[in-house]
């Protein structure tokens, strides 16, 4: 499908039953529901506080794709995204039926709803299921790695969000998508896996880069075997990490949404079409490596008294996210003074700009921060 017809499809059909960033098992289950009469949806699973965990299945073709979202609670990105995809895929039309008669799509669309519930990245038991892969201490845990032995996929993508810190290399442009072919081994080899998962994601960047020139970053791929994408690919299936980050403006994260779904998307219909060899991985190494370079505020050259003595100093804020009265709030904080010169802002501030200008970092905190 071209990518206008896809931009087109979305602007009017954006599943709008899922919204911001705050999302629970509740802001979900009427959705599973929905599609329950259409699709194979199971409970597989109970979380620690005995929520339901769901799997859906559609299509019925050889290709095998397993997908999972929300394994950190406060990620929810891509939860909206393959919410998206369902309803696409739902829609009766050629290009549907093609890929439904050529692959078989498992999703689970919130691994950790105690997590989600709560809005932290561990779960009811402060464990880091992206950790607990070899472990399986955790029930959740232990289902996604029953589900992937019973389902068998011959590719998998590990659904996340990262933070607004993010660039795509060295240059003052967010990370809106990063991607990642996890290693299977201390050396991290290219091995066929790997390649193969590389080569869906050179597709994926083409066409993002007609979007979003410049804002496809590639994650560290430091490895770790106690995470799942790891210990799946060392298991010889191609792992896709997907992390969904900043868009200019978007804090609700409705943007990259889109962004997620076109990828879904594309990545799909192109493992649907072709023989995945792994034959054509080189590109992938043309994405920029992330760096953390951002902050969500910059005031540049403010004048401060630092240490009695008085200086211009740049001013780094980052927002903590904090769920109240299930929303979340964006609470700024300061977490770095001084020399920023080779640091970016998602807004910034000039000092010479500013009438009022404090004496001391606790006066600017009681003026800026408590007005941001």
């Amino acid at each position: 499908m071209e990518i206008h017809t896809l931009i087109n499809w979305y602007k009017t059909n954006v599943e709008k039953k899922v919204s911001g960033r705050y999302l629970n098992f509740s802001s979900i289950v009427d959705l599973i529901n929905l599609y329950s009469g259409e699709y194979n949806v199971q409970i597989i699973g109970h979380s620690v506080n005995n929520q339901p965990i769901h799997k859906i299945v559609l299509g019925n073709g050889p290709k095998k794709i397993l997908m999972w979202s929300q394994m950190h609670g406060n990620e929810s990105t891509t939860t909206k995204a393959v919410f998206d995809l369902l309803k696409f895929l739902s829609i009766k039309s050629d290009f549907s039926k093609n890929i439904l008669s050529d692959s078989t799509i498992c999703i689970v669309p919130m691994l950790n709803p105690d997590g989600a519930t709560a809005y932290t990245r561990v779960n009811a038991n402060n464990i880091d299921l992206n950790r607990d892969a070899q472990n399986l201490s955790q029930p959740e845990s232990k289902i996604l790695r029953k589900l992937f032995n019973e389902f068998g996929p011959d590719f998998c993508f590990n659904l996340h969000d990262q933070r607004t810190i993010f660039s795509a290399g060295k240059n003052k442009k967010p990370a809106t998508v990063s991607f990642l072919s996890p290693a299977q081994d201390k050396d991290r080899s290219v091995t066929l896996n790997r390649k193969k998962s590389m080569e869906i994601i050179s597709v994926m960047n083409d066409m993002l880069q007609l979007l979003i020139p410049g804002q496809v970053g590639r994650y560290d791929d430091g490895f770790n075997i106690n995470c799942v994408g790891d210990t799946f690919q060392s298991l010889g299936v191609p792992t896709i990490l997907f992390e969904s980050g900043h868009y200019h403006n978007d804090y609700s994260r409705e943007k990259t949404r889109e962004y997620v779904f076109y990828s879904l998307v594309k990545s799909i219909t192109y493992i649907c079409k072709n023989e995945i060899r792994g034959e054509n991985f080189e590109n992938y190494f043309n994405i920029p490596e992330n760096e953390k370079l951002f902050y969500d505020i910059i005031y540049r050259n403010f004048p401060l008294i630092i240490n009695g003595e008085e200086k211009k100093s740049d001013i780094g804020i980052l927002f903590k996210e904090i769920l109240q009265n299930c929303k979340v709030n964006f609470i700024p904080f300061i977490e770095n003074c001084g020399n920023l010169e080779d640091f970016f802002g998602h807004k910034e501030f000039s000092g010479n700009d500013i009438d009022y200008f404090p004496t001391d970092i606790n006066t600017f905190k009681t003026h800026y921060l408590a007005k941001i």
